[in-house]
């Protein structure tokens, strides 16, 4: 009788665990030109580049690259939420009700120090 339930919870548990993870792994894989592109502002693109941020971030090392690298890889940052230290790229919608994203990049003398993805 044991081996049914235990059966049974790990079925439930996998669709669980797969209604979770949905829209949160992508495999829509990272292109340089397609994010650069990207209309965020169509309804088939608006998650676009949040899409492509696990290939981004599994294949792309952002650190040590300069500003010039950056703009040729990823296009001009945001204009309104950029500075000389800063660059900021809007992901669109996450998969997580209205929320959206933003790829954070901090420079140290003109060379990437850090990177991070914001989401709220």
């Amino acid at each position: 009788m044991k081996k049914p339930l235990v059966i049974l919870i790990l079925f439930f548990s996998l669709i669980l665990i797969g209604f979770g993870l949905r829209g949160k792994i992508s495999g829509e894989k990272f292109e340089s030109e397609k994010w650069k592109t990207a209309d965020l502002i169509d309804e088939n693109n608006m998650s676009l580049r949040w899409d492509m941020m696990n290939s981004f971030r599994n294949n792309q090392n952002l650190i040590g690259k300069s500003k010039k690298e950056i703009v040729s890889l990823l296009g001009k940052p945001d204009e309104n939420f950029t500075n000389e230290k800063t660059f900021r790229y809007y992901l669109g919608y996450s998969h997580t009700g209205i929320n959206t994203g933003s790829l954070i990049i901090d420079f140290e003398n003109g060379i990437v120090k850090n990177y991070s993805v914001w989401q709220g």
